[in-house]
């Protein structure tokens, strides 16, 4: 039973990730802390999770005429410098930061997505 809920989260963070764009994350966070993750494992690996998962999204919004890879290469480099960046600094913030960095974060999201 409990792998049976495991995989229908996983069809969740799928789904909404493709349909938004984004808060797959989120939720890939939320679901491996309540399975007893620590914080920063569970940033790690919620972004583990979501690259096929948006890579898979991408394929198929190129293939509809969604996305356009000539739009996108111009966040690369910037998008690599922090991926690396994120990489060094995560074994590095403690937990209780971490939690209050992603919540407001979240909050901020969300406020951003009602206003516009």
């Amino acid at each position: 039973m409990k792998n049976r809920n495991k995989y229908i989260t996983g069809f969740l963070i799928g789904l909404i990730n493709s349909l938004i764009g984004a808060c797959g994350g989120i939720i890939t966070v939320a679901a491996l802390k309540k399975d007893g993750m620590e914080q920063n494992k569970a940033h790690a690996n919620a972004i583990a999770v979501i690259l096929p998962l948006s890579i898979i999204s991408a394929i198929f919004y190129h293939i509809n005429g969604f996305a356009s890879v000539k739009d996108t290469l111009i966040f690369l480099p910037g998008g690599i410098a922090g991926a690396i960046a994120g990489g060094i600094l995560l074994p590095k913030i403690p937990q209780k930061i971490l939690k209050k960095i992603f919540a407001v974060f979240i909050i901020w999201a969300g406020i951003r997505m009602v206003l516009r």
